[in-house]
């Protein structure tokens, strides 16, 4: 924790979003007492004047005062903040009405929370997921049958979370929340041929560290060796890649936007926040080899040059 001359430091970043979310918050009070459309796309047929009476001090306010640097106002815009999201989620999925109130809550919640956890610790706390049954461990010597089946195992659950029961949950609430476009089937089209093509980059990427790394790709049975062979070779990160590239097509074939977005910014999270925990783990453990292997492939993209050999 940051301390200067005895006191706390609080990160700027998480004082300037609760500056820009009391901004926001007024602006969007302000149109809401302006515009019936505004007010009906986000608010429904909720009641205006008693929930303005309680949400500007308790949001737009307590914002402000977080944004100044008062640590105090965080216990009262985060809670409220994630109790209104909630609130909206139950009433538009109920209603089918201010589905986008509902989903600008979800964002501002879920903001809210991060930021607030900055504030309260002085930082932005990343190691916090990979921790207890995430913490990096390197696997054990099981044999490459065993650590194969292991593989395939936390795929089936990985992918049917995050590519079937997630997708399709938040498509239902899109559907629900009236918030769909229509999208022509080409889209469609394009979306299964990339989930063909991502799909056989995810597997091979998996055999490819169950066979030449003795690991899986979850963080608590890490390789126990280097892999650069496979689609390793070309880049970095290829199951990320795939996976990301997976969740773009699985909202192209549902025709969700909101599924696009989600694929999306789970790629932002994971580029921010856990690969740089991934890459420092496998810098410590690989010293020089991983130093060298990063310093000719790309994290994302393959680059123009020869395909990275093992010296």
């Amino acid at each position: 924790m940051l301390v200067v001359a005895g006191i706390r430091v609080i990160p700027l970043t998480a004082r300037a979003y609760f500056g820009i979310q009391a901004l926001a918050g007024a602006a969007w009070w302000t149109a809401v007492f302006l515009s019936d459309a505004v007010r009906i796309a986000t608010l429904g047929d909720l009641p205006v004047a008693p929930i303005a009476t309680v949400d500007i001090p308790l949001f737009v306010v307590a914002s402000t005062l977080a944004a100044a640097g008062l640590r105090r106002a965080v216990w009262v815009v985060v809670p409220w903040t994630l109790l209104v999201a909630v609130g909206m989620v139950v009433y538009a999925t109920a209603t089918t009405t201010a589905g986008w109130g509902a989903l600008l809550m979800v964002l501002a919640g879920a903001a809210s929370l991060g930021a607030g956890i900055v504030m309260q610790v002085g930082r932005a706390p990343v190691e916090w997921l990979v921790t207890g049954p995430f913490a990096f461990r390197t696997s054990a010597t099981v044999g490459k049958g065993r650590i194969l089946a292991r593989t395939g195992l936390q795929t089936v659950f990985f992918w049917g979370t995050f590519l079937l029961v997630l997708p399709l949950g938040i498509s239902f609430v899109e559907s629900r929340w009236m918030l769909s476009i229509d999208v022509p089937l080409a889209v469609r089209v394009i979306g299964i041929v990339l989930l063909a093509a991502a799909t056989a980059l995810g597997v091979w990427s998996a055999v490819s560290m169950s066979v030449e790394g003795e690991g899986t790709p979850l963080p608590s049975q890490m390789a126990r060796r280097l892999v650069v062979a496979g689609p390793y070779r070309h880049v970095r990160n290829p199951m990320a890649v795939a996976g990301i590239a997976q969740g773009v097509a699985v909202g192209l074939i549902l025709g969700s936007w909101l599924v696009v977005a989600y694929a999306l910014c789970g790629s932002v999270i994971w580029n921010s926040v856990v690969r740089p925990l991934e890459e420092a783990d496998l810098e410590d453990r690989f010293g020089a080899e991983f130093a060298d292997y990063r310093s000719r492939v790309s994290c994302w993209v393959p680059v123009r040059r020869a395909a990275f050999r093992a010296p």
